[in-house]
């Protein structure tokens, strides 16, 4: 697995499928940024329309479609993600705590959703919906110290003392 996050405002996205899987990762990508994702609800997407894509997200469609839909996919240079069927994936989605920008992941590489899902939950109670207030306060501060002349080594360990004396990370 080669954990990274992309700019979802910079990739084109796709999305074809039915009913709450599609909704499920529709909901997904405009969570991470992608502003108009592509959406072929009731209908697969063509050679030309996948020459227009980066990302093909596959949800709700019966293994033999998209195992097709996923070679097509891949013949035209885009990277496919078919929900619950990791064979026909080039990548993974993890299990997600958003909390404004903060985005805490678990990935299991497909091998134990469930645990995916327990540990999400978790970190769920762990990093309540504040934690976006909590970040945003960081970040100002953050600009704020390195406009001061901080270093990054200052910088790190204004945050860790930040954090301890709040008692955040508890």
């Amino acid at each position: 697995m080669l954990p990274i996050i992309l700019d979802g405002s910079k990739v084109r996205v796709g999305l074809t499928g039915s009913g709450e899987a599609l909704e499920r990762r529709l909901a997904v990508a405009k969570a991470g940024g992608v502003d108009d994702p592509i959406l072929y609800e009731g209908q697969l997407p063509d050679a030309s329309d996948l020459a227009s894509l980066q990302i093909l997200f596959v949800a709700g469609l019966d293994d033999d479609t998209s195992r097709v839909l996923a070679e097509a996919a891949r013949q035209a240079g885009v990277i496919v993600n078919v929900e619950d069927v990791p064979d026909l994936c080039d990548f993974h989605m993890p299990a997600q705590v958003r909390r404004g920008d903060l985005l805490l992941a678990i990935s299991t590489a497909g091998k134990s959703p469930a645990l995916s899902r327990v540990l999400r939950e978790n970190l769920e109670k762990k990093f309540p919906p504040e934690w976006e207030q909590r970040l945003d306060e960081l970040a100002s501060l953050r600009s704020q110290w390195r406009a001061d002349g901080a270093s990054p080594g200052d910088v790190s360990a204004r945050t860790r003392a930040l954090l301890t004396e709040r008692d955040w990370l508890e």
